[in-house]
């Protein structure tokens, strides 16, 4: 380890922080409709299948490259082979694109824990959230006025990520996760405990939960599957890289990876029981079928559950908790997107923490400007489904047939294996170089089709050009560049053997 390599203060610390990344706005509004669509309570055994093959896997193996090479994703490939550090920085451009995107969500989060204090929503909750809050315009392309109050709320979501990265890892990262984290999973339990008691909400988990074994002869939600578990761990954007790059010499690769495996997955059943618990309760209050109210994503949460909020007893502290889940889960995921950006920019430009935190959330909020416009969420939408389908998921399966083909993969699992308290099997090195490519691969495959035959969203053509193809493309191109513009001075001590 280098001299000036900053640490984990402790084993919870890590564990807590890469909880903290994989749990985000995903598991709340995206699993549960997901598990809903796709068979039930059997969408479960598909799901646990994809953890075990893929994303465990695919976590050990981010574990353990962040712990060996030691340095951001852009510095470990490099280190690993010249030509690769393009790959580190296609991953990193990609995480920061995110962040642009991401903080706007948790912007709008932090806007309606103030709206709740007075069900400032009203009754008609989808005008209020698209004409009133959004004064959402009609393409992508009009982008109109800046919504100076949406933009002061994500300049409070930066501010807050700039404080915790500010203080560095042990001080920052560490202290906001212990914190972060425990508050989550309290504000999540006492809305899921609330819930479960009111009418109609076990006939909600009803839908949520009773298998439909028919399904799983289904391709789809075999796909779908395999589609949330990496979306939901968290890798294959320098992140889960970053983070294992300071722990100390002695951490428990395979045991951490499950561990945070588990509680993600923990916190989407959780997660679920609080939406479909709610939404039982909504449908029977409104005299109609659970199937009449559910929905998922952006809707989900700033249109269907404030309508569900209204109804509930005590809406006003109701709303308060849901709200504030939203923003503690979006802001860990936001804090830890940011810190693998800012990781990567103090290794290859040789500057402070403090330095590259501040240029990187003064450039963030600058970028993200377009977020908060008239035309704010249209964009997003178009560059959340590119970056995703096309970066997220391009980068990662990149990065699995580089270092599953072209490493010595099972020099790699005896590092694992020398410093976990379980060893894993040769399982896990037929994992990365067939299955896990090949899912992915035939995932981005069909997405590439799909987008293709059609603009995705009935978006027109120019707009998905514009806002889609080319920023998928553009961060590629861009991480290329950047490989170009200085080398990484040769360091000894990098790598543990």
């Amino acid at each position: 380890m280098s001299a000036n390599q900053e640490t984990w203060g402790s084993r919870a610390g890590f564990v807590l922080a890469a909880v903290g990344s994989a749990i985000g706005l995903g598991n709340i509004w995206r699993f549960p409709y997901m598990a809903y669509e796709n068979g039930g309570g059997a969408f479960f055994i598909p799901y646990i299948i994809a953890m075990l093959t893929a994303g465990i896997p695919f976590l050990i193996l981010e574990f353990a490259i962040g712990h060996r090479f030691q340095g951001s994703a852009p510095r470990i490939f490099s280190s690993i082979s010249r030509k690769m550090e393009w790959l580190g920085w296609w991953q990193v451009l990609v995480a920061f694109v995110i962040s642009l995107y991401y903080v706007a969500v948790v912007g709008w989060a932090i806007s309606y824990v103030g709206f709740a204090f007075t069900q400032a929503w009203g009754t008609d909750t989808g005008t209020f959230f698209m004409k009133e809050f959004l004064n959402i315009s009609d393409s992508p392309l009009h982008l109109g006025g800046m919504n100076w109050k949406i933009f002061g709320a994500i300049a409070l979501a930066w501010s807050t990520a700039w404080l915790v990265l500010f203080s560095g890892v042990k001080s920052g990262l560490e202290k906001a996760n212990k914190i972060f984290m425990p508050v989550l999973f309290l504000l999540v339990i006492t809305i899921v405990i609330r819930a479960i008691f009111l009418p109609g909400a076990i006939e909600g988990l009803r839908f949520l939960f009773t298998p439909d074994f028919s399904a799983l002869s289904k391709g789809s939600v075999w796909v779908a599957a395999y589609g949330q578990c990496f979306y939901s761990v968290g890798v294959g954007f320098a992140i889960m890289i970053t983070y294992a790059s300071y722990l100390p010499k002695d951490s428990d690769i395979s045991n951490n990876a499950f561990i945070t495996v588990l509680m993600d997955l923990g916190f989407s059943v959780l997660a679920g029981t609080m939406i479909f618990g709610v939404l039982g309760y909504m449908a029977a209050a409104k005299g109609v079928s659970v199937t009449e109210v559910v929905s998922s994503g952006v809707g989900l949460c700033f249109v269907t559950i404030p309508q569900a909020i209204n109804l509930l007893p005590m809406p006003r502290v109701m709303g308060v908790l849901f709200f504030s889940a939203v923003t503690v889960a979006g802001l860990s995921s936001h804090i830890s997107i940011c810190e693998a950006c800012v990781a990567a920019l103090r290794q290859k430009f040789d500057i402070s923490r403090k330095l590259a935190v501040s240029i990187y959330c003064c450039v963030g909020l600058i970028a993200g400007a377009a977020f908060a416009s008239n035309a704010g969420l249209l964009i997003l939408d178009i560059v959340d489904h590119f970056v995703m389908n096309f970066g997220v998921l391009m980068t990662g399966l990149v990065e699995i047939f580089f270092m599953a083909w072209f490493f010595d993969i099972e020099d790699m699992r005896r590092h694992i294996n020398a410093v976990s308290d379980f060893s894993i099997g040769r399982w896990w090195n037929f994992s990365l170089k067939f299955a896990t490519p090949l899912i992915l691969g035939y995932i981005a495959v069909k997405n590439f089709v799909g987008d293709i035959a059609m603009p995705y969203g009935g978006y027109t053509q120019q707009s998905v050009t514009i806002f889609g193809w080319s920023v998928a493309l553009g961060v590629l191109l861009v991480g290329w560049l950047i490989q170009t513009v200085k080398a990484y001075p040769v360091s000894e001590g990098v790598r543990r053997d």
